[in-house]
Parts: C-alpha cells; structure tokens; sequence
C-alpha cells in the first residue's frame, strides 16, 4: 500500500536570525551576515527571535493545530560540515504545535506536529552535476535563518495530493499570512517519505512543487523493480529526473537528542493565542467554500479569485453591484490574463477598484462590446480614469442601432464577395472574417451578438 508523508521546511519572513540579531537578507558575499552564535563559537549564547515563534504560532493556528502550554529546544546532534556547532537547534520531546489538519478535497491531511528550528548553511558544489563536483564550497550567511518545520502523517495516497497539499499551504504562508516569500531562494524546501511494500525512503531538499511530484512519481516506479529493505536517504536529481543514494537512513535515537540548556522554557499563553488569531483573515478555502454557496460561481473560478486576498477583496467588492457569476468569470479571465502578461501581482498595479466597478456595470448593462473592456482595463492598469467618462468622450458606447450595422454589413457583403461565398460553401471562418470587418469598421463598438444576426438574415437573402 502507498504511503507518502512530508516534511516542509519554511524560511520565515524576519528580519534577524533565530537565535542571534544577524540580518537574514542581504547581497553581501559569502560569510558576511554571521556572529559567533550562529558559527557556533564556544561560549556565544542564543536569544530566541520572538518574531518566529509568533509567526509559527500563525501557522500553527492556520493549521487547525493545538498548541502546547511551553515548548523548548533540543540540540539534534551530527557532524556535517554545514553545521559549526556539529548539532542543530530543533524541537524534539516538545513541538512548537501539533495534531492539525489540511483538508485536500473529501479527504483530511492530519498534521503532526510543526517545530522552530534554525537552518544549517549553504553547500556549494561547482558544476551542475553534484556527483561530478570535486570539492565544496560552505556559506554560512544562511545559518541561524528561522525555519518552520511542519511534518504530515504519512497520509497522501497519491502525489497529485501532495501537489495540492504543498500550493495551498503556500498559499496560506504567502498570500495570506504574509510569514514566508517564495521569492527568495531556498524559501520551500521539501522532505519527501514514501514506502510502497518496503522499507521507507526519504528524498531530501526539494525545491519545487513539480519536482516533488516527479521525484515521488520516480520513486514508485524505482520501487516496484527494486523494493528497498533498509531505510535510505535519497537525493533527487532535477536534470536526470532521479533520485540516488545518499546514506542509509538514521533513526531518531541516532540524533542524540538532550535538552538545550542555553535556552529557557518559553510560555504560551492565552491572551498570545488570541492576539495572534485575530492577525489571521478568513483563508483561501474557507472563501472559495462561501463564494460557491453565495455567489453561485464555479469553483474553478472561486479558487482562482481567492488564491489572492486582493483580488478576492476586488471581486468581493463587485459582486454586491454586479452579477457575480459575471464579475468572477471577467476578473479570473480578462484581469488576471492582463496580469500574467505583465508578470505583475494585482498589488502591484494601480488599479482602482471604484473604477473596476464602473467598467464592469457599463459591461453589464451593455453600454460596452468586451473588446472595448478589455481595452480600457489594459489603460486602468497604468492609471486611474473614470471608464463611463472615458468611453463617452471617445464615442465607444456600443452601437445597437439596426440600420446603421445593417448598412456597414451590406457594405462588408459587397466588397468581400469571396468571403460570402465561402460561407455559403459552409465555412465557419469566413462568416467571423466578415464579424471581424464590421466590428472593425465601428471601432469594435458594434453589437457582436446584432452583428451576427444581420450578417446572416442579409446573407441568406
């Protein structure tokens, strides 16, 4: 039976490092953003950042988790040369949170526990092929950044699930609770378990959503020809789309874990609880659920709307005054398309929302043909202009006066004869060459669905 568990490993959004005052940002060379604590001299004491433990709280909270009266730190001890104190500060006995859920379509993700945990450093191999490369290459500008380690039950039945699983959750991280960038390099790194019939296999740091696919989708095939009976640990090759052997797999007792004594029990209290759950706003899920049951749209379009709580706000703002199922079906399809060609967030344009609603009301009332709409939205994009005043200054009101789009269609008829014939012959594309000429010579304001229909009464005349 498959069984597939994962381990996420996210770089939180502050400013410092977890257990020193280190920027986690910058674009100074190699072992620049360093102190004694995070290089793990003797005698150097750790602070705990209180930005990370609130933001795993966050998570946590997000997560549907229960937290924990206090938590503390332990050392997990192993000699690796990208960790200078040769052990890592992580949680073991005491998680920061635990027993919380995801819930992916009819089917609930259980999550087991999320920890704090500083990150090792950075490992440079020279060249594209790590197993080719003749040395390495330590920077330790990364030591020390606060991770959020949040660790699923081995619940996923198939990849497709974990694929999910992973963009919702960064969803959440992201777009929502603002505590990580994906932007950043390293930000999501991924620990993939699976067993099939055998032994368990974890594929270590994977970086993209489509490569923890790949690398799963891999690892079944490997393992129905050649069924592991030993725990390994895994690396995956994104150029040769395979994973290959890095050790035998330690078990937990082989970590040495003991109690971190230069760190206190920290508390969690109620009123912290609460303080932090009121920073959290109503989920991506949670909106796409009401906007089905409320507005009555297709779910495709409510997870596209609300995978941003910006645009969600847009089409929430719209649809108290415009059909919904019409604001939803423009927003996802015209806005968002006029955003992915500029390679642009919805903040990240100067879009007033007023003005959004206008355009949108002209379009429902149909003052406005879509190839009018779509033409103002581009220039609303670069700066605000009331539409209503726009399209009446340059004469862009649809037209739907009968005899003045039956006398350009005669016009059309008459000069493109070849076409007409076509269409006669029974070719679609000649009867949308002849919409096309109409609509281009009233400027894309006529009517498309009365430009049809006189274009075919004058043709089967």
């Amino acid at each position: 039976m498959l069984k597939i568990g994962i381990e996420c490993h996210v770089q939180l959004l502050t400013s410092s490092k977890l257990f020193c005052s280190c920027p986690t940002r910058g674009n100074e060379g190699p072992n620049t953003r360093v102190c004694p604590t995070c290089l793990g001299h003797p005698g150097a004491k750790p602070v705990l950042n209180k930005k990370a433990v609130y933001d795993g709280i966050k998570i946590a909270l997000a997560l549907n988790c229960r937290l924990p009266k206090e938590f503390y730190f332990s050392r997990k001890g192993y000699f690796y040369p990208d960790l200078p104190s040769n052990y890592q500060r992580t949680q073991y006995e005491i998680s920061l949170a635990g027993e919380g859920y995801m819930n992916i379509e009819a089917r609930k993700i259980r999550v087991r526990r999320i920890n704090l945990e500083e990150d090792p450093g950075r490992l440079v191999h020279p060249g594209k092929d790590i197993s080719k490369a003749s040395y390495v290459l330590i920077d330790y500008n990364r030591a020390g950044i606060p991770l959020c380690e949040i660790v699923t039950d081995p619940d996923f039945t198939t990849t497709r699930e974990v694929r999910i699983f992973l963009q919702r959750m960064s969803i959440i991280l992201e777009n929502y609770l603002k505590v990580f960038d994906s932007s950043l390099e390293g930000s999501l790194r991924v620990d993939a378990n699976i067993s099939t019939q055998g032994a368990r296999v974890e594929i270590k740091n994977i970086t993209s959503f489509k490569d923890v696919e790949d690398a799963l989708n891999y690892e079944i095939k490997r393992q129905g020809s050649n069924l592991p009976e030993i725990q390994e640990t895994r690396g995956w090759d994104s150029v040769k789309k395979a994973t290959y052997l890095l050790r035998t797999k330690e078990t937990e007792e082989d970590y040495g874990y003991i109690f971190e004594n230069d760190l206190v029990k920290t508390e969690i209290t109620q009123d912290m609880i609460n303080e932090i759950g009121k920073e959290i706003p109503e989920l991506a899920f949670n909106k796409v659920n009401r906007y089905i049951e409320i507005y009555k749209i297709d779910k495709e379009d409510a997870e596209v709307i609300a995978h941003d709580p910006k645009f969600a706000e847009l089409f929430e703002y719209c649809a108290e005054k415009v059909d919904p199922v019409l604001a939803a079906r423009w927003l996802r399809r015209d806005l968002m398309r006029q955003l992915n060609l500029a390679n642009k967030k919805i903040e990240e344009v100067n879009l007033n929302k007023w003005y959004v609603l206008e355009l949108m009301l002209l379009l429902q009332e149909r003052k406005i043909t879509d190839n009018t709409a779509k033409e103002i939205l581009i220039k609303l994009m670069e700066k605000p202009f009331s539409p209503k005043e726009y399209i009446e200054k340059s004469k862009l009101v649809m037209e739907s006066d009968v005899d003045k789009i039956e006398e350009i269609c005669l016009k059309v008829i008459k000069e493109n004869k070849n076409a007409v014939d076509d269409y006669r012959k029974g070719e679609e594309k000649a009867f949308n060459f002849l919409v096309g000429k109409v609509m281009s010579l009233t400027r894309k304001t006529a009517n498309p669905d009365l430009v049809k229909r006189i274009l075919e009464k004058l043709i089967k005349k």
